[in-house]
C-alpha cells in the first residue's frame, strides 16, 4: 500500500512539475502601456441646413496614451486616451440672405475633442521568436466636445457629444522582452449634431447640421510590457 501511495505521489508531483513548465512556456505579461504620436485626419462631410454647403475640419497631431490588458496571450482590451483640437469652417455655403455671396466658406472657430476609445484586440504571433506581433481590434468610443469657440462670424456653436465605433490594425516590434516599437492605424466612425447660433447676422437665425467626422488616426510610438 505504501508503495502504491508513493507511486501516486511521485506521479502527481511529476504532473504538477510538467504543468508548471507548460505554464511557464506560455507565460505572458498582462499589461502593456504605449505612448504614441498620432496624426488625426478627419474624413469629414456634412448636411447643413439653411445655408447649405459642406464642412472642412483641420488635421491635427497629438500625443496619445494607451493601456492594454491581456486576458490571454492573444486576446486583449485597450483603452486609448488623447485629446485633439480642430479648426472648422463651412465650404460653399449660401449666405446671400445676410448680404454675403452665394458660395462662401464660413469660419466656425475651433473645438476640442476628447474621444476615449475601448477596443477588443486579437494579437497574432506569426514568428516563432515572437518579435513581430500584429493585431486587429474593434470597439467603441464616446467623444466629448469641449472648449468650443465660435470664431469671428457667428455668435455661438454647439456640438452634441456622441457615441461612435472604432476599427484598428497595428503591430508591435519587440526590442527585448519588455520594450517595443508600435505602429497603429485606427478609424473612428463618428457623427455629431451641430447647432450654429447666427442670430448676430439675422435675428433668430439658427443653423442645424449633421456632421460626419470619421477620422483616421495614424500612430507611431514606443511601449513596454509589465
Amino acid at each position: 500500500m505504501k508503495k502504491v501511495l508513493l507511486a501516486v505521489g511521485l506521479a502527481f508531483l511529476g504532473f504538477t512539475a510538467n504543468a508548471q513548465e507548460d505554464t511557464k512556456k506560455d507565460d505572458f505579461k498582462n499589461w502593456m502601456i504605449r505612448l504614441r504620436g498620432v496624426g488625426v485626419t478627419p474624413n469629414e462631410s456634412a448636411k447643413i441646413g439653411v445655408i447649405g454647403g459642406d464642412v472642412n475640419i483641420s488635421n491635427s497631431f497629438i500625443p496619445e496614451l494607451d493601456i492594454t490588458y491581456f486576458f490571454t496571450k492573444n486576446i486583449a482590451a485597450e483603452l486609448i486616451l488623447g485629446t485633439t483640437k480642430h479648426d472648422v469652417n463651412t465650404v460653399g455655403s449660401d449666405i446671400s440672405a445676410v448680404g454675403g455671396p452665394t458660395s462662401a466658406d464660413v469660419d466656425l472657430g475651433s473645438v476640442y475633442l476628447l474621444p476615449p476609445t475601448l477596443t477588443l484586440q486579437y494579437h497574432f504571433f506569426p514568428m516563432k521568436e515572437k518579435v513581430f506581433k500584429p493585431y486587429v481590434g474593434a470597439g467603441l468610443n464616446y467623444t466629448i466636445f469641449y472648449n468650443q469657440k465660435a470664431g469671428s462670424v457667428v455668435k455661438d456653436i454647439k456640438y452634441d457629444n456622441a457615441l461612435g465605433y472604432a476599427a484598428q490594425v497595428g503591430f508591435d516590434l519587440m526590442l527585448d522582452d519588455t520594450f517595443f516599437i508600435n505602429v497603429d492605424v485606427k478609424r473612428l466612425f463618428l457623427s455629431t449634431d451641430v447647432t450654429v447660433d447666427a442670430s448676430n447676422l439675422l435675428t433668430g437665425l439658427s443653423i442645424p447640421a449633421e456632421v460626419d467626422i470619421n477620422p483616421w488616426l495614424w500612430g507611431f510610438g514606443v511601449g513596454m510590457r509589465f
